[in-house]
């Protein structure tokens, strides 16, 4: 019997032959024959394997394809010299109508069955563990001698006939300050399942408990890793199970085909193609993967927005990346809340003013083309001005369909939470992300004041109680948009505020948010948020991890997104149709501004001079 010292080191096809004669005391292939290629396996009957192709290429994360045999080819020189499936893995499992009969050292006594059977080789994470360590990233697996962790996940593969199932993933415990280290080692290494599909809270994915793998064994993390996951090829034996095949077989996980093709033909992407890893959420944890040119983009957007056209020195409320940070957080959420609305003409009827709705409109936009719920919460006093302001919009086309309107009274210490959550309950939130753009916030004396310094309390709802219930709701974050301190979400800033705006000490709003986008004008920011989300949605990088590597990228929906866009029509259109319904606006004059031929336009600078 041979042991596991210096098996890292012995080329594949030695390996092969030990294996073959059954001579190791090791229980998985994990950090053998070191920089070549490791492949998952599974065997069906030739009557499926066209449609089990079909499934890998649709989940090409979980099951890239290395290659299809043919029936009953037991050999494959193109992955490995002198082989044989039947006897080149350490263990394999046997299935029969979606049931695991056994597991077997050798296939040799199913030959006659074998030869009406089709041999899928599928990449394997194993393969990219030299990279990770050689990236100066502890692979814990390896050090503690184990086999890696993998789990089944409550996310779905893109199903195709039969096969249907919810797709498994390692897990490897990864320091925090090595995160953009692993994912830089991984991205390339496409046939070994490519960059993570996940990192933090294990619950986002459905896996409730780290210490209870579903295959393989526990990895225990150090003080300090994050636990990070990777599509795995395991998938491919839930499928199996699935789909009942009367029989087929697979490898055991853990337990892989080593093949002879060396791990060194990746391609290695430019600087601006590069992935770049942002924390996205404290509670759950979560992180979130962008290319570096995408995110170059956003900021560029975010420094177009902060001009401020008044001198009211709100480039000292300015948080840097705060627009990037927001934006992956929505582009992560299912659901969305928005509100607006800032009675500033107090003495009118009505009292809004024109700078809020056509972002909160633009944003809402962009989230109908995106595929995401979103609703829009305002004044009771103002709900029928807000339906026919929606209404209108879809009628010149800026909206898709028209956006639920909802209004928020406080009745009891509970309503928050009521509103916001199904039944009251923090588990089970309507919306994942709340967002604020010119809104009127609450001072902090309670009360809410306009620029001039004048109390408009008594036409304001207070739904700045969504913002603080949101902080005690895990997996619910908020972003606040506004261009002077005393609009809803800029708690974040109030020292800023305090310090360097005008009557700053009275006005300034006391209610974060996670995220706060400081605008010139505050419809900038709604519309900055747009074309950052688009951005995203475009990012190759950004894409996938959202999709968790599952699917096919929506490139056709492009159009549909570039098409939700604001634009320089759109917003007269909008404008207008606020005037005829008395929105008075106290900002004045045009620019356009484009930016990677996205464009950004506002109507209500204060001295447009400043802009040019």
């Amino acid at each position: 019997m041979i042991l596991t010292g210096g098996l890292k080191s012995l080329l594949p096809h030695v390996l092969r032959r030990i294996i073959r004669c059954n001579r190791l005391s090791i229980s998985n292939t994990s950090g053998m024959a070191e920089g070549y290629k490791q492949a998952n396996v599974v065997i069906l009957h030739e009557s499926l394997a066209d449609d089990f192709e079909k499934f890998c290429h649709a989940n090409n994360g979980p099951l890239p394809l290395l290659y299809r045999s043919k029936p009953g080819d037991w050999k494959r020189p193109s992955l490995s010299s002198d082989s044989d499936i039947r006897t080149d893995c350490l263990q394999y499992k046997i299935y029969e109508h979606g049931a695991c009969t056994g597991s077997l050292k050798s296939l040799k006594e199913y030959s006659e069955q074998l030869k009406d059977m089709v041999t899928f080789y599928l990449g394997c994470s194993f393969s990219f563990e030299k990279a990770v360590q050689n990236a100066g990233i502890p692979v814990r697996n390896v050090e503690q001698k184990c086999n890696v962790s993998m789990y089944k996940t409550a996310v779905p593969c893109y199903s195709v006939s039969t096969f249907r199932c919810n797709f498994v993933v390692t897990m490897r415990p990864i320091p925090e300050s090595k995160l953009e280290a692993a994912v830089l080692a991984t991205s390339e290494s496409k046939a070994a399942h490519g960059a993570p599909i996940h990192m933090g809270d294990p619950g986002l994915l459905g896996i409730q408990d780290l210490s209870k793998p579903d295959y393989g064994d526990p990895v225990h993390l150090h003080p300090g890793d994050i636990p990070v996951f990777w599509a795995c090829g395991v998938t491919g034996v839930e499928a199996v199970i699935n789909c009942r095949a009367p029989l087929a077989f697979t490898h055991s996980p853990g337990c892989m085909f080593i093949t002879d093709l060396k791990n060194d033909n990746v391609t290695v992407r430019s600087s601006r193609e590069a992935p770049q890893v942002h924390w996205n959420s404290q509670d759950p944890l979560h992180y979130s993967i962008v290319s570096a040119e995408a995110a170059q983009k956003i900021k560029t957007l975010e420094t177009l927005i902060g001009i401020d056209p008044g001198d009211r020195g709100i480039i000292h409320l300015h948080r840097q990346d705060e627009l990037l940070k927001a934006c992956l957080s929505i582009s992560h959420a299912r659901s969305v809340l928005i509100t607006t609305g800032f009675p500033t003409h107090f003495a009118y009827e009505p009292p809004e003013e024109n700078d809020g709705p056509p972002g909160a409109l633009a944003i809402a936009a962009i989230l109908q083309a995106l595929e995401k719920e979103v609703a829009i919460v305002t004044d009771q006093r103002a709900m029928n001005l807000n339906k026919k302001i929606i209404e209108e919009a879809v009628q010149l086309g800026i909206l898709k369909r028209p956006v639920l309107l909802l209004s928020y009274q406080r009745e009891n210490a509970d309503s928050a939470l009521m509103f916001l959550c199904e039944n009251g309950n923090p588990g089970r939130p309507r919306f994942d992300h709340l967002i604020a753009i010119e809104r009127a916030g609450m001072a902090a004396d309670g009360n809410y004041y306009n620029a001039r310094k004048v109390n408009i309390k008594h036409l304001v709802d207070p739904i700045d109680e969504l913002f603080l219930a949101a902080q005690t709701i895990p997996g619910v974050t908020t972003t606040g948009v506004g261009d002077g301190g005393n609009e809803l979400g800029m708690g974040k800033v109030k020292d800023a505020v305090k310090k360097h705006i005008k009557d700053g000490d009275v006005i300034a709003c006391d209610v974060e948010a996670d995220f706060t986008i400081v605008a010139g004008v505050s419809n900038w920011g709604g519309y900055a948020i747009a074309c950052a989300l688009y951005i995203l949605s475009t990012c190759e990088i950004h894409d996938r991890y959202l999709r968790k590597a599952v699917g096919f990228p929506p490139l056709a929906k492009k159009g549909i997104w570039l098409s939700a866009l604001p634009s320089v029509s759109k917003e007269e259109k909008l404008l207008k149709t606020l005037a005829q319904h008395g929105v008075r606006s106290g900002k004045t004059a045009s620019l356009e501004m484009e930016v990677d031929g996205l464009p950004f336009y506002n109507t209500h600078s204060l001295v447009i001079e400043k802009l040019l």
